[in-house]
């Protein structure tokens, strides 16, 4: 049985998390079905990948802990690094990632947030790398992309104190873009997706890898890749009609060109 589901309308994707009995935890299968359905995405990639799940209380209560419990450290290490794989190629997707989160998203369904773009979150979603409370440790790349999101002392404070914060809270600190009232939490995402979906695609995707630069460069290097960005979209018939748009007090069409 599937753990998960891809389905397509037109420039908008969404990759849903479907393990509601387990409160959509991430065991190896499910991991593997999501690095599938990134490498699927990538061939023909859409504008926009809304990342859900199923359920109305939890987003991704985390890895399997049923699965850890097993595991010795090479076992460990191994899912590890699936996890880092998955989520890497979601990452690195062109297309905008939005994760909708409408309940608690930790460990695990923490760090998957913080592989997409942008979030959007109920005000009823809970938020935390909850791990050392079991004595572990974020092992799906938290430790490295909660420090980008939010800076080294906020990750530290969630990290080492394990504690969980709110929607509110989550908002003031970066780790999401967006909350709007649990009712309104789909309608709004659909409705945000296409917004996004009708900004221009060229221009985010060289945008997107010119801040990746900035994430893992030095300062010289990420200027180059932006210079490098900036001049490239030059030659697309979106940024000319985006120019002579404004020029013209018009609305200008994207069309991916």
């Amino acid at each position: 049985m599937a753990q998960s589901s891809l389905e397509r309308n037109g420039q908008i994707a969404t990759l849903r998390i479907m393990r509601p009995r387990a409160l959509n935890a991430l065991d190896e299968e499910t991991l593997l079905e999501l690095r599938a359905h990134a490498h699927s995405l990538r061939r023909e990639p859409p504008r926009v990948v809304l990342i859900a799940s199923a359920g109305d209380r939890v987003f991704v209560a985390g890895a399997d802990i049923g699965a850890m419990a097993r595991m010795g450290p090479e076992e460990a290490r191994a899912f590890s690094h699936l996890g880092h794989e998955t989520f890497d190629a979601i990452e690195a997707l062109p297309s905008l990632q939005v994760a909708v989160v409408q309940g608690a998203a930790l460990g695990g369904g923490c760090e998957l947030l913080l592989a997409c773009d942008l979030a959007l979150a109920s005000d009823r979603a809970r938020f935390g790398q909850p791990e050392t409370n079991l004595g572990l440790l974020p092992g799906f790349g938290g430790c490295s992309r909660l420090v980008r999101r939010i800076g080294v002392g906020r990750a530290r404070d969630l990290i080492y104190t394990g504690r969980l914060i709110g929607a509110s809270e989550a908002l003031e600190w970066g780790l999401v873009s967006r909350v709007v009232p649990h009712a309104d939490l789909m309608a709004e995402a659909t409705r945000w997706a296409g917004e996004l979906a009708a900004r221009p695609p060229l221009a985010i995707r060289r945008a997107k890898v010119a801040m990746a630069a900035a994430e893992a460069s030095d300062a010289r290097t990420a200027a180059r890749v932006e210079i490098e960005a900036f001049a490239g979209v030059f030659a697309s018939q979106d940024a000319r009609d985006g120019l002579e748009a404004f020029l013209e007090k018009r609305p200008p069409i994207f069309r991916g060109r």
